[in-house]
């Protein structure tokens, strides 16, 4: 299998970020594997008010975009994690949605962002409330695929270590994690949670980032989209600019560090009783 990570510097020109992912997807190296394509959060929409997403909603079925994705999953015949979209939730907020199609383009299902990143951080925007337009999701999504079980999780669940161990529980070797981290935070902590993350899980960690700045510079995003194996070794990265990162993962290596380091089995502390 061969895995590669999109970075994107997504605007708030729908047609125009899909272009991009076209002609990247029609440069891309391939090689006779299977392939695994990771696109970053809101890969198709992104870098004004969050309200915006609102504008681009549709029934969850026969969403256009959900559709547009799946089709190019089928066309370039890779199994695609389609970043995230927004699909509706209630009248007034969407679910930021990540789906994984197959080659063929039909969803092998999907995952709602769990985390919603409702946080004051010191650069241009300054304040984040995507709970104003984001509904939270109910549930964690780890699917069963011909190239290995894979976990979704999307930004700011990459703080949350606990869901990362539900993942692993649910029997997750892969796991997926379309991002748009700030530069102030991704520049404090970007790599160093997304090594403990693969190390804690045994996984390898697939984290695929927007980059730069977006709408005239109102927002600014870190970049540095990671392939990180079950050893927390960086197997292949992008600190700065647009296009892919890609590596091959080694499962055999995966069920070498699971034997040796059984981590499953030694945990503890679920069991005790705390006073």
């Amino acid at each position: 299998m061969q895995i590669s990570l999109l970075q994107c510097q997504s605007s708030r020109d729908v047609q125009q970020n899909l272009q991009f992912i076209r002609e990247q997807l029609e440069q891309l190296t391939r090689t006779d594997e299977a392939q695994l394509v990771v696109l970053p959060e809101c890969v198709l929409l992104f870098g004004g008010h969050e309200s915006q997403q609102l504008a681009v909603i549709g029934e969850t079925e026969s969403h256009s975009l959900k559709h547009t994705m799946a089709q190019l999953a089928a066309e370039f015949k890779v199994y695609l994690v389609a970043g995230s979209i927004p699909v509706q939730a209630d009248e007034n907020r969407v679910f930021s949605r990540c789906y994984l199609f197959d080659p063929q383009g039909q969803s092998l299902g999907h995952y709602d962002k769990l985390h919603l990143f409702d946080v004051d951080v010191e650069d241009g925007t300054g304040n984040y409330r995507e709970s104003d337009t984001f509904c939270p999701g109910q549930h964690i999504t780890v699917i069963e695929t011909p190239i290995g079980k894979i976990g979704l999780a999307i930004c700011y669940d990459l703080r949350f270590p606990e869901m990362f161990q539900a993942m692993r529980q649910a029997g997750a070797e892969i796991i997926a994690l379309p991002s748009a981290f700030t530069k102030v935070t991704g520049e404090a902590h970007w790599q160093t949670l997304i090594q403990a993350r693969a190390i804690e899980t045994q996984c390898y960690v697939l984290a695929a980032a927007q980059w730069g700045q977006h709408s005239q510079g109102r927002r600014e995003t870190w970049g540095q989209s990671m392939i990180v194996d079950p050893w927390g070794e960086i197997l292949a990265q992008k600190h700065t600019g647009l296009g892919w990162v890609q590596a091959e993962p080694d499962m055999a290596k995966l069920a070498k560090i699971r034997t040796q380091m059984p981590i499953v089995k030694h945990k503890r502390f679920q069991s005790l009783i705390l006073k």
